[in-house]
């Protein structure tokens, strides 16, 4: 049931079809790949949703593009910042490149993907470092949003943003319309709710599980309880799910339509990172292979179905990918 706090959803399966025909003329659909080894190492049928071949390497492409797009001249010839630990800033840059209209991103001054902030730069981006982690580069970045006039672009309550990334639920259920279960990391959430807004209407049967960093857990406090608060604990390494203030839009759509969350911890993602690469042979981030964690974590309660996991980026430094391989 949805948070008191928030109203109902304003997104719908409609918004999500209007943004594919946006995106479809700039972003091709991504392959739905099965793996047969992990299939047999997990007891169901496991199907991966390789998003990190999207053109920055993740999957809110999808959603920058569709925002960008429709812009006003005047939000265009404002400029666009927002606050990110990568993949969000990679999508605004893309995007802002491909509509020609400056972007500038705020990101931790600590503990950054090197690999995303060079992509950032090299797509167009001015990349500004301010604070400990993203909830602090956040709020310096809503500070200078409103001191210089840019259009600020919030990394969740967007809904345009949401209706975009959704478009990759859209791809899941036409090409495989039995899947029984969808495995979706969350930072902010605009992935796992961008799969409910589709799934509720086109595959209601389905269950959609969102993941989390047990080192990192404030989304799922807010899901779990139901209160838009702080969390006090941020210690992942895995940038892309290490927010510690849950947001309202995308909370209230994962309250209506995720069947569980679950917590995996940083080892067992590490694990997951090792594992798609020697069984699937593709490159994950933390939050790509977050889903592999759970699917491990919950492999009793997945036996005999059809499950996906979103593997929602692949952009994780040589050093980083090196020393997980090394630790296997």
């Amino acid at each position: 049931m949805p948070m008191a706090s928030t109203p109902p959803s304003p997104l719908s399966l409609a918004d999500v079809r209007a943004a594919r025909e946006t995106i479809a003329r700039h972003l091709r659909p991504t392959p739905l790949v099965h793996s047969e080894k992990l299939s047999e190492l997990l007891g169901c049928e496991y199907w991966i949703k390789c998003e990190n071949l999207q053109p920055v390497g993740a999957f809110k492409v999808r959603g920058g593009v569709n925002l960008v797009a429709q812009l006003s001249q005047e939000e265009r010839a404002a400029g666009l910042v927002a606050s990110s630990t990568g993949n969000h800033g990679q999508s605004l840059a893309y995007a802002g490149r491909l509509f020609g209209v400056p972007v500038v991103i705020y990101v931790p001054a600590e503990r950054t993907n090197p690999a995303k902030l060079r992509a950032m730069e090299r797509l167009g981006a001015e990349v500004r470092r301010h604070g400990r982690d993203f909830d602090e580069a956040r709020e310096a970045c809503e500070m200078e949003a409103r001191r210089e006039g840019f259009r600020y672009v919030h990394s969740a309550n967007e809904p345009l943003l949401v209706a975009g990334v959704g478009t990759m639920a859209l791809e899941i259920v036409e090409d495989l319309p039995e899947v029984d279960v969808v495995l979706v990391p969350v930072g902010g959430g605009s992935g796992a709710a961008g799969q409910g807004v589709v799934m509720r209407e086109l595959r209601p049967g389905a269950e959609i599980i969102g993941v989390q960093s047990g080192e990192a857990p404030g989304a799922y406090e807010a899901w779990r309880t139901g209160e838009l608060a702080p969390h006090p604990r941020m210690d992942s390494v895995h940038e892309g799910l290490a927010t510690r203030v849950p947001f309202s839009l995308t909370m209230s759509v994962m309250r209506e339509t995720l069947a569980d969350f679950v917590l995996v911890s940083d080892e067992a993602i590490d694990d997951a990172v090792r594992l798609l690469v020697e069984e699937a042979k593709l490159v994950a981030e933390g939050a790509g292979a977050a889903p592999l964690a759970a699917a491990l974590q919950l492999r009793d309660r997945l036996a005999g179905k059809t499950v996906v996991g979103v593997l929602s980026g692949g952009n994780l430094p040589r050093e980083r990918l090196a020393e997980i391989l090394a630790a296997g």
